[in-house]
C-alpha cells in the first residue's frame, strides 16, 4: 500500500484512504466480533509547525481520530505512516480523550514533560509505538497523571516527550520517568521540565528532575 506525502491536512497521516479503510472495515461485517475496551479513549493530534507561518503556537494542531479499543488501535496505527517518515518540523500527539496538547488546558497546566531524543529512523518508530503500548494498557504505576505522549520530528534531532499532570508531585513524576525508561530499555539520563518553568525562562533549559 503506497504512502502520501504529509502535509498540514490532518487526513494525510494516512497511508492512502487510512480513515475510509477503517469505516469500510467495520461496515463489511454485518455482526462484527466483539471488541476489547481500553481503560481509556485515546485522541491522534497532528501539528505541522514547519509548513506555513504561525501566527500562535499550536493553531495548525489538529485532532486526528480517536479511539477507545485495542482493535481501532491497531487498524489507526496500521493505516498511519511511522513518526520517521514525516517531514520535519511535524509533530504527532496522542492524549487522553478530553486533553488538548497545549500548556493551556487545565489537564496540562500544572504538569510538565520528560524528553528522551532519538536519532531518526527506527529508534524513534520503536519509542513511540513502546510508548503507545504502555499508555493504552495502563502500564504506568502513575498512570492517572499521564495526559499523553508527543512525538517531533525536528532537523535535528528527533524527540518524544511525555506530558504529565502535576509537576509538583516529585515522587509520581520520579515514578513515571523510571518506568518509562524501563519499558524502552533506555540507559541515559533523561529529564523533566515543568510547563510553568519553561514559560518563565523563555524556553531555556530548566530541567527540574532527572531519571
Amino acid at each position: 500500500m503506497a504512502e502520501v506525502a504529509v502535509n498540514s491536512k490532518p487526513g494525510d497521516v494516512f497511508r492512502d484512504s487510512g480513515a475510509a479503510i477503517m469505516q469500510e472495515e467495520v461496515s463489511q461485517s454485518a455482526d462484527p466480533p466483539q471488541k476489547h475496551p481500553l481503560e481509556h479513549a485515546w485522541t491522534i493530534w497532528f501539528d505541522n509547525t514547519g509548513k506555513t507561518k504561525q501566527t500562535s503556537w499550536g493553531s495548525a494542531l489538529r485532532p486526528v481520530y480517536t479511539f477507545s479499543t485495542v482493535e481501532d488501535f491497531w487498524c489507526l496505527y496500521n493505516n498511519v505512516i511511522q513518526p520517521s517518515r514525516l517531514v520535519q518540523g511535524t509533530d504527532f500527539h496522542c492524549f487522553k480523550e478530553g486533553i488538548s496538547p497545549q500548556w493551556e488546558d487545565p489537564k496540562c497546566a500544572h504538569g510538565g514533560k520528560w524528553t528522551i531524543a532519538g536519532s531518526r529512523g527506527k529508534s524513534i518508530d520503536t519509542y513511540w509505538l513502546d510508548t503507545l503500548l504502555a499508555l493504552i494498557g495502563e502500564q504506568f504505576d502513575e498512570g492517572d497523571e499521564i495526559c499523553g505522549v508527543v512525538v517531533s520530528i525536528r532537523p535535528r534531532q528527533d524527540k518524544i516527550s511525555l506530558w504529565t499532570k502535576t509537576a509538583s508531585n516529585e515522587a509520581a513524576q520520579m515514578s513515571i520517568g523510571r518506568q518509562w525508561k524501563e519499558f524502552l530499555e533506555f540507559t541515559d539520563s533523561i529529564g523533566f521540565i515543568a510547563h510553568e518553568d519553561a514559560k518563565k525562562s523563555g524556553g531555556k533549559s530548566s530541567t527540574r528532575y532527572y531519571a
